[in-house]
């Protein structure tokens, strides 16, 4: 059929209007959002897939942006001090104001080499003329920011391929929020119109499947799960590949064991539950996301690399970041790795998993 081979693209709308070098940052006195309705959109052509699920879903609205602003709330506290800094910034006091202004990154985990590439930028364009108010200080270190992630983060869409069923791997250590990020992408997926079926593909942990139960039961949708002692991940996800291809499911969401990423053998199942889905279905997995614990920072990173080496991580869902004060790892993990942020936890209900965008991210962290 013609809509076996209809491109799906999921697209995380954007929460503001577009970057513009004169708007980038908010007065410190006062705080502004443009709160239209956020299209987590899907795509895909003239007919086909994406024509029985409507062609634009109009899920998120206002709402969402005061999610993110409030989901940020400990970072936002930690950067407040450079509002102060810059109230009543003069170029006398310019060195011991970037000072304590890279102090203040520090401790929100931005990293070390993206906050002394931050701080000697807006040293340059200090020392040149360009920046002569506070305001204008604060408005240059939020479109550097920008900047970086709008560089290396521009594919936060889920890339979805061409076949049904669309198969999405979510990988993780234990403890990260794996299997109740998974819940709540279905969640986000299923109110869309689309058909969604959970994979329990985390054969280590005795409640994981359990756990998987509770959300297929809550959001409405099937669940394939192990059968017979010893079952291994890469049958339990090949038998629900196959159920999905068989009864014409949109998305196929696999559920893999928590690991650490210094575990060789766990990691070598990766490889074979990637191997397994990919002989039923052509091109899968199409998304192999992996959830990081917000709370951890910028130990977050040799995880990610780890991972991404051994299974090829697509993109990243960072998890917690309403408990941490640590927002700027977000901006860590993109510079570093390259590999886009798609989803963000703000908080622990079921519509907090939100589709990152990374403006309201800006703002959100510094108001």
């Amino acid at each position: 059929m013609a809509s076996s081979y209809t491109h799906l693209s999921f697209l995380a709308g954007r929460t503001s209007p577009p970057f513009s070098s004169d708007r980038v940052g908010l007065l410190p006195q006062r705080v502004e959002f443009r709160l239209a309705k956020t299209r987590f959109r899907c795509s895909a052509g003239q007919s086909g897939f994406f024509t029985r699920l409507g062609r634009l879903i109009k899920e998120k609205a206002k709402s969402d942006v005061e999610k993110v602003f409030s989901g940020f709330s400990k970072t936002r506290e930690n950067l407040a001090v450079i509002d102060e800094l810059l109230l009543f910034w003069n170029l006398a006091e310019t060195d011991r104001v970037l000072d304590e202004l890279e102090e203040a990154l520090l401790v929100s985990d931005f990293g070390p080499k993206i906050t002394v590439r931050i701080v000697e930028r807006l040293r340059d364009d200090i020392m040149s003329g360009k920046l002569k108010s506070g305001t204008e200080i604060k408005d240059a270190l939020k479109g550097s920011v920008l900047e970086m992630l709008a560089k290396k983060n521009s594919k936060t869409e889920l890339q979805l391929g061409f076949r049904k069923p669309a198969v999405i791997m979510i990988v993780g250590v234990n403890g990260g929020g794996k299997t109740t990020s998974l819940g709540k992408l279905a969640h986000r997926l299923k109110n869309e119109g689309t058909k969604v079926l959970m994979a329990a593909g985390d054969t280590f942990r005795a409640a994981a499947s359990d756990q998987l139960e509770i959300w297929a039961e809550r959001t409405g949708c099937e669940i394939v799960v192990a059968e017979g002692e010893k079952p291994k991940a890469a049958t339990v996800l090949t038998k629900a590949v196959k159920r999905g291809k068989e009864e014409g499911y949109d998305v196929v969401l696999c559920d893999t064991s928590g690991r650490l990423h210094t575990n060789f053998s766990l990691m070598e199942e990766l490889i074979a539950c990637k191997k397994a889905v990919g002989k039923v279905v052509s091109g899968a997995p199409n998304e192999i996301l992996l959830v990081l614990d917000g709370n951890t920072g910028l130990n977050m990173l040799p995880q990610a690399r780890e991972f991404n080496e051994i299974v090829g991580i697509t993109g990243l869902i960072l998890t917690k970041l309403d408990g941490s004060a640590r927002g700027g790892c977000v901006v860590s993990v993109v510079e570093e790795l390259g590999i886009p942020v798609k989803f963000i936890g703000v908080g622990e209900a079921v519509e907090d998993l939100q589709p990152f965008d990374a403006e309201a991210f800006v703002n959100a962290i510094f108001s």
